[in-house]
């Protein structure tokens, strides 16, 4: 049987394209949202263009009798994820930190830290059956430059990262490996809208002058989640157009003068 991955988040953006990068290779495709409807019209669309097997799938955050009943299914269907990607996250809300909610702030936790961990391990335990699998964290750069008033967002994903890290050692014994994608800016419809906006031109916010398509974190998700990948883990791979390369961007140096 051919391999399979699970995609969380995957019902547009760069969750969709994560999905469709692995359905080109002739991977297996199951697909994560909260709504169940778009789940299976994501998966319907996978299948239909790819003619692999797709499935959708409701994810209740922090919910972990959904999260095995999930992978139950799965199991039925046949199959053992080989690699799960997750994708699918808490942004939070802009806040200053004195003023935040601790609910508020806790829920961005329950959804990036709590429920990620719930699916990495029943994701693990069929891979534990399989003699290996590879679990892909998409976070983002903000986990090593923070961005102001998103405490629990960058934190968290902070904290992602020595959460993978812990799936490596711990589970490197299994044949399982754990690796983070850190993206940077990506053009989603929010970003073009948000771009008629801005002060200063693009080219002054990355080195490379561009920020990247959906694409480009799916190719480096499929990277970390296939076997090209296979004397890798514990690692992270940053897409962000060289951001983090620079002490300060440019177009904030445009403010000094």
């Amino acid at each position: 049987m051919n391999k399979s991955v699970f995609v969380t988040g995957a019902t547009n953006g760069t969750g969709f394209a994560i999905a469709e990068r692995f359905a080109k290779e002739g991977y297996s495709v199951f697909i994560g949202s909260r709504d169940k409807e778009r789940s299976d019209v994501a998966a319907k669309s996978i299948n239909e263009k790819y003619g692999v097997f797709a499935k959708g799938y409701q994810t209740e955050i922090f919910d972990e009798e959904n999260v095995k009943a999930i992978f139950d299914d799965i199991r039925k269907e046949g199959y053992l994820v080989d690699t799960l990607v997750l994708n699918a996250a808490n942004l939070g809300i802009g806040q200053v930190s004195l003023d935040v909610d601790i609910q508020e702030f806790m829920n961005v936790y329950n959804t990036n830290i709590g429920w990620n961990f719930m699916m990495a391990r029943c994701a693990a335990k069929h891979m534990m059956e399989k003699n290996g699998g590879s679990i892909v964290f998409i976070t983002s750069n903000s986990a090593i430059r923070v961005t102001e008033n998103r405490c629990a967002y960058c934190s968290s994903k902070s904290a992602i990262l020595a959460m993978s890290k812990s799936f490596a050692v711990d589970w490197g014994k299994y044949g399982i490996r754990s690796n983070c994608v850190l993206p940077g800016m990506i053009k989603t419809d929010r970003w073009h809208s948000n771009l008629n906006n801005c002060k200063y031109a693009l080219p002054n916010y990355t080195p490379i002058g561009d920020i990247a398509e959906f694409e480009d974190i799916a190719n480096a998700a499929y990277y970390f989640g296939s076997d090209e990948s296979r004397n890798t883990t514990g690692a992270e791979l940053i897409v962000d157009g060289g951001m983090l390369a620079q002490l300060t961007p440019n177009i904030d140096r445009e403010l000094w003068k």
